[in-house]
């Protein structure tokens, strides 16, 4: 039997997709997320987030009767979904930072933003920003940390969800023959680094990522 290890520990349902494939499964979190204790201003209209994590972080802080107020900008379809169920209006939703950027450029330049983000946060948005005069306030609001495990097996498979979580897996291991699948295409560039052997989904969600793995084995 073909084994992948997953650095995320997936939901019952996306586990449940990988078993019924045949495929073994073995997962972890290469990432630790801690939240940081920092007060979040709240007399923005507009909202930008690039994560789950950062939406998590704001959700700890606002009273729910006042979300309907505040209009967001968001990457990644899982991040508008939760930024909705939450009751936030959701502006608009593009499927990477630079989008998402250059669409605040195209359609609301003269608006002012609070950016929630990570420590780990890439910078062509806030570039983008800075560079075309937009007004906005960036506040850190979670961090990433590394949570490196050893594995003393070779694994078949290695799914892969962000530059990080490849960093953490190396500190303790080696990818050997593994073939790696990542999430998008910054997670490839960084795969490239240390294999030859790469898979990048062609929509960036954990799910596309399992599906891409369950074919590349079925089809061998």
């Amino acid at each position: 039997m073909k084994t992948v290890l997953s650095t995320k520990i997936l939901t019952p349902s996306q586990k449940e997709l990988f078993l019924n494939s045949g495929l073994g499964l073995v997962e972890y979190d290469a990432l630790k997320i801690d939240f940081l204790n920092v007060e979040i201003p709240l007399n923005y209209s507009n909202y930008i987030f690039t994560s789950k994590n950062a939406v998590k972080a704001f959700l700890n802080q606002v009273k729910p009767s006042n979300l309907s107020k505040f209009n967001v900008f968001c990457v990644g379809e899982k991040t508008k979904i939760l930024l909705k169920e939450n009751g936030l209006n959701v502006v608009k939703m593009a499927e990477n930072a630079l989008e998402l950027g250059k669409n605040i450029l195209k359609n609301h330049k003269n608006e002012h933003f609070l950016f929630l983000c990570g420590n780990k946060r890439r910078d062509e948005l806030p570039a983008l920003l800075t560079q075309n005069d937009i007004e906005f306030k960036e506040v850190e609001v979670y961090r990433t940390e590394l949570n490196p495990k050893a594995f003393q097996r070779d694994f078949d498979g290695i799914l892969f969800f962000s530059p990080s979580g490849i960093r953490s897996y190396l500190l303790e291991n080696t990818l050997g023959n593994s073939t790696l699948f990542c999430i998008g295409k910054t997670t490839a560039t960084e795969a490239q680094k240390h294999s030859k052997h790469i898979v990048t989904a062609n929509k960036p969600t954990v799910e596309n990522v399992l599906v891409q793995a369950i074919n590349y084995f079925k089809n061998l």
